[in-house]
């Protein structure tokens, strides 16, 4: 059944007249053109549609719209400020903490929850906050090392290999 139902998205109010049991996934996806977050396995066990919502990371493809009202959910799109990357983002870049990149906005999403409550984790917090994002590609340990980064810490050369493979001719 059709409701109108005001979201708070990266700041910006949007009133949407749906069916508050739909995914918020559907809704930021398809009705707002946020894509950053993507359908993995539709279950909330992969990660990769990882927002946060009140400061939660949450899965969204599990939680349904009519859950969302009133609380601030950010997103990927909404990390970067006025054309500068967040750090998250950009330790991202730095350590090589991606490869295909699937599931690289719901990992950053969640390392962005980490921080907000826990400015200064170690190594083992941060594998327990990033613990149900899976990664096919990389293996985690850039990726563990970009949120290392982003908190301040010094993880030393950027990357162990280069971020982009080159291609032979």
């Amino acid at each position: 059944m059709a409701e109108i139902t005001e979201l708070v998205v990266n700041g910006t109010r949007h009133r949407l007249d749906t069916d508050t049991e739909r995914s918020l996934l559907s809704v930021l996806r398809d009705d707002l053109d946020l894509t950053g977050a993507k359908y993995g396995c539709g279950e909330g066990r992969c990660g990769a549609c990882t927002v946060v919502i009140d400061g939660k990371a949450t899965r969204s493809c599990v939680t349904q719209l009519g859950d969302c009202g009133g609380k601030p959910i950010s997103t990927i799109e909404g990390l970067e400020i006025n054309g500068k990357l967040h750090p998250l983002q950009e330790a991202f870049l730095e350590c090589g903490a991606m490869q295909c990149g699937y599931c690289t906005p719901g990992m950053i999403m969640a390392a962005a929850s980490l921080l907000q409550s826990n400015p200064h984790p170690s190594e083992a917090e941060i594998r327990h906050g990033l613990e149900g994002n899976i990664c096919r590609c990389t293996g985690y340990h850039n990726i563990v090392k970009a949120v290392r980064a982003a908190a301040g810490e010094d993880v030393g050369a950027a990357s162990e290999r280069p971020a982009v493979m080159p291609v032979e001719a």
